[in-house]
């Protein structure tokens, strides 16, 4: 519980931080997240760092209908990524509850997508996936949730998404993972905002900033 409280001072913290920001432009844009300590950056097309934004690497994945989940599964479009377990029974059903929430505000629109990573894929195989979408009313193709490789799930945890119990740093290894973050990514697959799952108010922040992305060309 102190853990948790911590992490959401953290993430507000970080948020009021972002728009104080000297280099955030005046217009409504995103900042990019591009280490481990969730630095918000706002980069213009022009500058030289542009092309050296933090972008997630290629993965393959199986979806809880034995599907092949990739990065061209997410190409051109905006999703929000997570990572959780089926038999978790402390944040992963608020987390649960509000990406369903996201999902039905965002069912009829193509461009967005929501991943969730299984942190136990040896237990959560893809029958017990398709058990878990079906009662938590899981959408085919809009929302995936995924095993496979423990070592490829948690190198693209921690060393990617920056996902993890400690901000700011990478955990090495395959430490268990338990984390409440939700991520947003782009359509070019850079980190946008990072949210703490199990909050009301965060979530209505996240439905915000998609919809900001959606306008971006």
């Amino acid at each position: 519980m102190i853990r948790l409280l911590l992490n959401s001072i953290l993430i507000v913290t970080i948020a009021l931080a972002g728009c104080n920001s000297k280099n955030k432009p005046a217009e409504e844009s995103l900042p990019f997240i591009s280490k481990p300590d969730f630095t918000p950056e706002w980069i213009d097309k022009k500058s030289p760092a542009y092309s050296a934004i933090h972008t997630i690497p290629a993965f393959s994945f199986i979806n809880q209908d034995g599907e092949a989940v990739t990065e061209k599964t997410v190409d051109g479009k905006i999703y929000v990524a997570d990572f959780f377990f089926t038999r978790c029974g402390s944040i992963c059903p608020k987390m649960t509850h509000n990406m369903g929430l996201l999902q039905t505000t965002f069912k009829d629109n193509d461009e967005v997508m929501f991943l969730s990573h299984s942190v136990t894929p040896e237990m959560d195989s893809v029958p017990v996936l398709k058990r878990y979408a079906e009662i938590k009313g899981v959408i085919g193709n809009k929302w995936h949730l995924l095993t496979g490789s423990t070592d490829d799930i948690y190198a693209l945890a921690k060393k990617q998404y920056y996902a993890g119990d400690t901000i700011g740093y990478y955990q090495t290894g395959n430490e268990f993972l338990h984390t409440e973050n939700f991520i947003l990514v782009d359509k070019h697959r850079r980190i946008r905002g990072v949210y703490n799952g199990t909050l009301d108010l965060e979530i209505e922040r996240l439905e915000d900033d998609i919809n900001t992305l959606l306008k971006e060309e």
